[in-house]
């Protein structure tokens, strides 16, 4: 059993973003999901954070709280897929996009598919676990009565430095202890 109350959290040497209001495109939602991204890591989770937006509004905003909450679903984007079908009430998002700062994992991009998501656009690719075209094209199965599309790419750098340097940070820290 882990004992959460010895758990510190490792400071973030990432500053927020400040998006334009004027330009409400794919770079400022991502920009709001890095922003949350930030804010998981300040609370010692992965840094992953999502936004969901609707009709041009953003309806759900969430970032990983598996650590705080001893949930293992309790990521971003499942978070926020809640928070949104509560939002417009259903449980169908067709129209939606989720933005997410790292490619979804099967649990995430199931929910995505499930959820009638239209597009997911993510920040880093995970060829490791990312299951919307990294290790597996989940949104491509054959039968599925329902197709996510998938887009990548904005803010790939930061997003991916973010990631990188709170696991080696982490890394650090267990290895001085």
């Amino acid at each position: 059993m882990h004992d959460q109350s010895d758990r510190q959290p490792l400071p973030c040497p990432f500053e927020k973003m400040f998006p334009s209001q004027l330009q409400r495109d794919g770079e400022f939602y991502m920009k709001l999901a890095y922003n949350l991204a930030i804010d998981a890591w300040r609370q010692d989770e992965v840094p992953i954070g999502a936004v969901i937006v609707y009709e041009g509004e953003v309806i759900a905003a969430a970032h990983n709280a598996t650590q705080s909450t001893l949930d293992p679903t309790a990521h971003a984007e499942m978070l926020a897929i809640t928070q949104a079908a509560n939002a417009i009430g259903d449980w169908r998002l067709n129209g939606a996009t989720l933005y997410v700062t790292k490619e979804p994992c099967p649990m995430c991009a199931g929910a995505s598919i499930m959820a009638r998501l239209t597009d997911v656009v993510f920040a880093v690719p995970d060829p490791k676990m990312g299951c919307l075209g990294g290790a597996t094209p989940l949104h491509e199965v054959p039968g599925l009565n329902h197709r996510v599309t998938p887009h990548s790419g904005i803010l790939e750098r930061e997003c991916r430095e973010l990631l990188q340097a709170y696991f080696s940070l982490k890394r650090q820290s267990r290895d001085q202890n």
